[in-house]
């Protein structure tokens, strides 16, 4: 007998007493055996611990189970929920999911693409960066099926999901105003990303609409990254000025809790010398010793519907957007 979990389909095969392409169809095509043929073939893979080669299945179908995932950076907790939501909805159709993280750089970001293409993945999932609309052909002209997640559909020929990052940057920094601050700092994160651009853009929409100057409202800080490090060292920018903002909106969670901790060094009051209002609202931004407010994206709904358009053979170029919502918490009262 074959050593447990090396066991071929030939050894299922002799140990159930049934041929090679009946363990084939109860692997494959159940509903074609009868439930005594079924029994048996079930208990010798499990006496052996049988696994049958993906390898092989994919040389047969051309095609793997497998379906890629790519995003800026898989430590952001944002993409946390929304990678697990993907996975439990590809899960009902028998499918796995590999994640990469392309630090939006349009080399990394071509070489994961290739690396998907030569695994032979059912599909790809994709945070686009700047340099995304140039690689998705290469998908393309093989057949692999491309959605876009966090991304309001600006790339032609594919499905997307997103969030209305302008209405998210407006919010924000709505609430600012309406609580009295007039001057209000913006930790963008690197404004070669979209979404950093548009949350800005909604934050100076907020303040034009208050019949107010952004440009003597707003003090923009832009960081080469969207991490707490960065945020820390933006605050501690914004606190050596000489005239010292009463009021921060990052562009996301991650860098404003960077923020609170040089604010923390530096024994400002939060919010009563600075309120604080993020962005994401992922799990711990209401945990944190002062909880954060936080514009709130839906990110397990944005992933079941991406893989939702990913297995619809219909999505083509549909495109999904959904409206934040602002949650306010003791950082911002």
């Amino acid at each position: 007998m074959p050593d447990r979990g090396n066991a071929s389909l030939r050894d299922v095969a002799e140990l159930a007493g049934v041929s090679v392409g009946t363990v084939s169809h109860v692997l494959n095509h159940p509903e074609r055996v009868s439930q005594t043929l079924r029994d048996k073939v079930t208990a010798a893979i499990t006496e052996l611990n049988f696994v049958r080669s993906g390898a092989a299945r994919q040389l047969r179908q051309g095609q793997s189970n497998m379906v890629g995932l790519v995003v800026f950076d898989i430590g952001n907790p944002f993409y946390t929920d929304a990678a697990r939501a993907i996975e439990d909805t590809l899960a009902a159709s028998d499918l796995a999911l590999v994640i990469s993280s392309s630090d939006a750089e349009p080399h990394r970001e071509a070489r994961v693409l290739r690396t998907l293409i030569e695994q032979q993945v059912r599909g790809v999932i994709i945070t686009p960066s700047e340099g995304t609309a140039a690689l998705l052909p290469m998908l393309h002209e093989r057949g692999i099926p491309v959605v876009l997640l966090d991304s309001p559909g600006d790339i032609g020929g594919y499905a997307s999901v997103g969030v209305d990052d302008v209405a998210g940057g407006a919010m924000a920094v709505r609430h600012l105003l309406e609580r009295g601050h007039r001057l209000i700092a913006m930790i963008t994160g690197p404004m070669s990303v979209r979404q950093a651009r548009q949350r800005l853009r909604g934050a100076r929409q907020a303040i034009t609409e208050a019949d107010l100057d952004p440009e003597k409202i707003l003090v923009p800080v832009e960081t080469e990254a969207f991490t707490a490090n960065a945020g820390e060292a933006a605050m501690s920018l914004l606190l050596e000025r000489r005239e010292v903002p009463t009021a921060t909106f990052a562009a996301n969670d991650v860098m404003m809790i960077g923020a609170m901790r040089s604010l923390r060094r530096q024994g400002v009051r939060i919010p009563a010398e600075m309120a604080l209002v993020g962005y994401d609202d992922i799990m711990v931004a209401s945990e944190l010793i002062t909880p954060l407010s936080s514009v709130h994206q839906p990110m397990a709904e944005l992933g079941r519907t991406a893989a939702e358009l990913l297995l619809d053979p219909e999505a083509d170029e549909r495109h999904v957007v959904f409206q934040p919502t602002l949650v306010v918490r003791a950082s911002s009262r």
